[in-house]
This record gives structure tokens, sequence and C-alpha cells, in this order.
């Protein structure tokens, strides 16, 4: 029902809107190929090329932490051509960076795509099998414990940020250059956690060589169902939805946005996309442009509360 009331919310659009779009979109990427986000823009793009009858390409430009393409897409034409594909780091950076080169303001939100979650994971070698038995081993051995993240300013660092403050715990942030080293490097036992997406984190799970202790979502995750939530396991507040989304320049007609908009939430409600991300461990959003502008404002404000509160850097 609630995917019904959003189709219909998006529905009116003018006759500008239905000639668009008339030539190729590009989808700008702030990471390298591959990743989460990558990964996702390509899934969407393909479908929106053929339901917009004309070819979306994705185009990556990784560096600055997102920054070179979020400011590329905000120094955009507003027509619609030209759109950035990216994730909830994109809110983390905003409150994270002290002057960066853009504003929230220079975007006009269109949708999010697909949203997914982080598992809090420990090495096996740790004993602490429940999220209360962490907290405490943090509580008696203040800045003994180590977690690593994908980088400064990404959904990892804040998340586990987020968790130290919602707990009342002092761990050390050890960052890595993505979320390969930062895997690798719980395994092998050079940090003690991390959060981790979990697919990437599945296989180790049930292998033995990683324990997972909680979701930072509001539900569990359908790859992982025995691991409970952060609030079922005793510490509320840590709820860090992963999201995918697009975002246009501020200046793009209403009508352009929400004919994308449209197109964003049918391609993800589609049986074909909701089996693909389902694999991923993600599900299908589609939300209207103003319900993804107010969640954007909500989370910025979070985050610099978290960044105020808990001293973190972006470098």
């Amino acid at each position: 029902m609630r995917f019904l009331l959003i189709l219909l919310a998006l529905a009116v659009c003018d006759a500008g809107a239905q000639s668009f779009p008339t030539r190729p979109v590009r989808f700008i990427v702030g990471f390298t190929p591959g990743g989460g986000v990558d990964i996702n823009a390509r899934l969407l793009a393909a479908k929106l090329s053929d339901s917009l009858g004309q070819q979306v390409v994705v185009e990556n430009k990784p560096g600055a932490g997102t920054n070179i393409a979020n400011e590329y897409v905000a120094k955009a034409a507003p027509d619609g051509y030209t759109l950035l594909f990216n994730s909830a780091a994109f809110a983390v950076n905003l409150a994270l960076h002290r002057n960066p080169p853009y504003a929230l303001r220079d975007f006009a939100p269109v949708s999010v795509f697909s949203e997914s979650v982080n598992l809090l994971v420990v090495s096996a070698a740790l004993p602490a099998r429940t999220l209360q038995d962490l907290v405490a081993l943090a509580r008696e051995r203040p800045g003994s414990l180590n977690y690593s993240s994908a980088g400064a300013g990404t959904t990892q660092h804040m998340a586990a940020e987020l968790f130290k403050l919602r707990s009342g715990t002092n761990i050390v942030h050890v960052p890595y250059k993505g979320s390969a080293p930062s895997l690798t490097a719980l395994i092998a036992g050079e940090v003690q956690l991390s959060f981790v997406n979990p697919v990437a984190a599945g296989p180790h799970v049930k292998s033995g060589r990683l324990r997972a202790l909680a979701v930072a979502g509001a539900t569990r995750t359908a790859l992982l169902p025995q691991v409970p939530t952060m609030k079922e396991a005793g510490v509320e507040g840590v709820e860090v939805p992963l999201w995918y989304g697009l975002l246009a320049p501020k200046a793009t007609p209403r009508d352009i946005v929400r004919t994308l908009a449209s197109a964003v939430a049918k391609a993800a409600h589609s049986d074909e996309m909701r089996r693909k991300l389902a694999q991923d461990g993600a599900e299908p959003v589609g939300s209207t442009p103003e319900d993804f502008d107010a969640q954007l404002g909500d989370e910025v404000a979070r985050w610099a509360e978290v960044v105020r509160v808990s001293g973190a850097k972006a470098d």
C-alpha cells in the first residue's frame, strides 16, 4: 500500500517532464568500481535505461571522501542529465567536514533506491559472545580495543562512533583504505571489532572466524536472522541505515525530479530488482523527493551531534 501511495504522489508531471530524457543520463559515483555504491548504481542504471528509453551510464569520480563527485554534481547543469548516486556517507560528509565545497541546499534529493544495514562483528578470539559482553569488556579496558573502518567519514566509522557514544565506551578507530582491507584486518586479528555489511561478513560468521553481535538497524537482516538488533541486544539509539540514493543539482525542474523519482520507485520494486537486492541483504525503497529531503536533514543533524560529542575527524 505504501508503495502505491508513493507512485501516486509521484505521478503528477507536466508536458516538460514527459519529454525527458532526450539524451543519455549520467550517474556520478564518488567511489571506485566494484563497491556497494557502484554496484547499486549500475543495477539502477540498467533498469532506468529500459524504462526511460535513454542510456543511463555510470561514471566513477572517486577521491577526497566522495567530495570530488559531490562538488561536480552540485555545480552541474540542473537539467536532470547529470545526477549523483551516493550512499549514507553523503550525510556523514556534510557533518564531518568543516568546510565542504558544497552544501545540502545545493542538491535536490530524488529518491532512495535501496537500503541495507551493517553488523557489529568481533574477532572470534575476543572473549565477547554478546553485545553486553563487549560493552563490559570495553568499559573494563578503556582504550585497549580497536575497531576498523573503510576510512574516516564512512558509515562504518560513524556507526562505531555512535555505538561508543550510546554505550559509554572508549574504543580506538583504525581507518583502512576500503572495506576489504578493513575486514581483512579484523579477520587477521589486527583489530577486535568492526561494522560490516552482512553479505561480506556472512561467510566469516558462518565459518566461525568472526562473531556477529548486533545489527545496526531497526530490524534484523534476513541474511543472518539469528543476530539481534542493537536495541534487542541492550544498546538503544544505534540505527544506521545504509541507503543508496539519487540526487540532482538544486535547480533541476521539479517535474524532472518527479519523473526520475517515479522511475526509481518502479525500478526498485520490480520483481527482478527485489530478487537482486535480497541477494545483497538489501531492500527496495523508492522514496519520494520530499521523504528523502526530510531524511537527509535528519541524518545531517544527527551526525553533526555525533561528530561534536565524539570529536570524530575526517582525517
